[in-house]
């Protein structure tokens, strides 16, 4: 698999960056929370609002990124503090690296809304998917999109060292799919729905779930900084998991899309589509063995195995227990 040697530079960066000094306002007067843009969730009405600040009694500076590596690149280098959405993928990309995280939630669980595209010219779909070899394909390395696409290969017998593999943000991939640059695309969002005007997924996502390939995302933070801030951090998740509450109850739903859309960068008919397709996990259900309570665990030496076994990154953890840390959630319950 061409690209290989990128992921495995790109994660050797973060582990030396690793040791940088976080950057933030004297008395913690203010953080940086990283997100995404084109990824509609509750979490964002709050933000618009200025809750987060008012529950922290600090400024909160919000910077959005195109991919879970480059928020891990981020925490590592001290410019982001917190990172809401981050694919699970890419945090264990990051931790098997060296990098010191911690998952601090289950953000979001959204199976059909990342996947990989085979271009419609091509006519290829899951009876046919060997046709697939030599072909070349657009994936964000490093991410549950890359996790995903080894999954999906795996299962259809498709050796991935016979494709031409592009590193390619979600965005630019959606691009290249619809000017036939490449022949499958991976992503996820807004960039996976602009895929799909040019092609067809292989598998949806109930198929995916039944073959164990799960899609969810966390909110983390570098661990120096929660166990300094395991108070702030508490009140931030508090936040979040009351957004999803109000979102949840339907009550606030007409209010919230309109400010979700217009802070994702989208148009609320495109928001909706999305936001449909998402799941929002309780507090306690996060706190359950069903995620991080057991689950989660054992699921990330598992993403970290496949990276291995691709050759994606050199190695991976024996456990990866303590880069969950549940005590801040539990408080805020």
């Amino acid at each position: 698999m061409k690209l290989t040697n990128k992921l495995m530079s790109a994660a050797a960066g973060v582990a030396m960056m690793t040791g940088a000094t976080a950057a933030f306002a004297d008395g913690h007067g203010e953080i940086t929370v990283g997100y995404f843009l084109e990824w509609p969730m509750p979490f964002q009405f709050a933000k618009v609002n200025g809750t987060y600040d008012e529950a922290l009694g600090a400024k909160v500076n919000w910077v959005s990124f195109d991919s879970g590596t480059a928020m891990s690149a981020a925490m590592a280098s001290g410019d982001v503090q917190l990172s809401v959405s981050q694919g699970v993928p890419p945090f264990v990309v990051a931790a098997s690296a060296g990098q010191d995280l911690q998952i601090l939630d289950v953000a979001v669980s959204y199976a059909e809304n990342d996947n990989c595209v085979v271009s419609s010219g091509l006519e290829i779909d899951a009876s046919s998917a060997a046709e697939l070899a030599g072909k070349k394909v657009a994936v964000p390395l490093g991410t549950a999109a890359h996790y995903g696409f080894l999954r999906q290969m795996d299962h259809f017998g498709v050796d991935v060292a016979s494709l031409d593999v592009v590193d390619m943000a979600p965005a630019d991939g959606a691009a290249a799919i619809a000017q036939g640059q490449v022949d499958m695309s991976c992503g996820w969002g807004g960039a996976l729905n602009r895929m799909k005007e040019h092609g067809n997924v292989l598998l949806t996502g109930a198929e995916k779930e039944a073959l164990g390939i799960l899609v969810f995302d966390v909110t983390s933070g570098p661990a120096d900084f929660v166990a300094e801030n395991s108070e702030m951090v508490s009140k931030f998740l508090k936040v979040t998991a009351d957004a999803n509450a109000a979102w949840a109850s339907g009550e606030n739903e007409a209010e919230m899309l309109a400010v979700i859309a217009n802070d994702s960068g989208m148009d609320v008919e495109a928001a909706a589509a999305s936001l449909a397709t998402f799941v929002f996990p309780t507090v306690e259900e996060q706190l359950s063995e069903a995620w991080l309570g057991g689950a989660a665990p054992a699921f990330m030496k598992g993403v970290a195995d496949v990276f291995v076994e691709s050759g994606s990154i050199p190695a991976s953890l024996d456990d990866y227990a303590g880069a969950v840390n549940t005590g801040p959630l539990a408080a805020a319950q």
